[in-house]
């Protein structure tokens, strides 16, 4: 284990891993929660939109995404993000990344809006708020504390989704992975040191996120 970390950049390797993670999470969650207002909206067609976001992403297999992302994209229809190859592959990485998660984010948002009582939409439209005011300052806020739980499951499967990344070329500690797998003989102490690092990555937020929704649980 003490020759692999040595000689390879592991940890150049997994903070890319968390660069990916980290900006993945950032665009899901943006655009998950326009696709959850789009889902919960009074406009029948933004509904639609909505569902069929969510319909469409989900059941699209996230490797494909990737793959299509460079191969299709890029190469085939000549809309690469950068001129760089590997800076290409990163921008793509997270695009999917957050294009995908987003579906998910929605869906877990959306659990949360439906704990909120009917009266608190009720209430806001009574005082005169419109539909996105009310959304913004009164159902979003009591969905996002109802929805810490599976928002933090769908963070933790995009740090391990990242390594699907690998199959576009990205230096991350997926792709290092099958670079020492290639040149090491012992396998199992190559396992053991990735395995290792993905659960520092995953288990604090697993408890965090925990202890949040705890914390911040509703009373009703």
């Amino acid at each position: 284990m003490g020759d692999i970390l040595g000689s390879y950049d592991v940890l150049g390797a997994f903070w890319l891993t968390i660069r990916l993670a980290f900006f993945g999470a950032l665009g899901a969650l943006v655009l998950g929660t326009v696709v959850a207002v789009m889902r919960v909206s009074p406009v029948a067609v933004l509904r639609l939109l909505g569902t069929s976001y969510v319909n469409v992403f989900r059941n699209v297999p996230l490797t494909l995404m990737m793959v299509l992302s460079v191969l299709g994209v890029t190469y085939i229809m000549g809309l690469p993000l950068s001129q760089d190859v590997e800076q290409n592959a990163i921008r793509w990485a997270i695009v999917v990344l957050s294009v995908y998660h987003a579906a998910f984010v929605c869906e877990a948002l959306r659990s949360g809006v439906n704990t909120v009582p009917a009266g608190q939409a009720e209430a806001a439209r009574a005082v005169g708020l419109t539909f996105g005011q009310s959304m913004v300052n009164v159902i979003l806020p009591q969905a996002f504390r109802g929805s810490i739980a599976p928002l933090g499951s769908v963070l933790i499967a995009l740090i391990k989704n990242t390594t699907v990344a690998a199959v576009i070329g990205t230096a991350d500690a997926a792709g290092l992975m099958q670079e020492v797998i290639e040149n090491e003989t012992g396998s199992f102490s190559v396992f053991a040191v990735f395995a290792l690092g993905f659960v520092i990555l995953t288990l604090p937020l697993g408890l965090l996120f925990t202890s949040l929704s705890r914390r911040l649980a509703v009373k009703r």
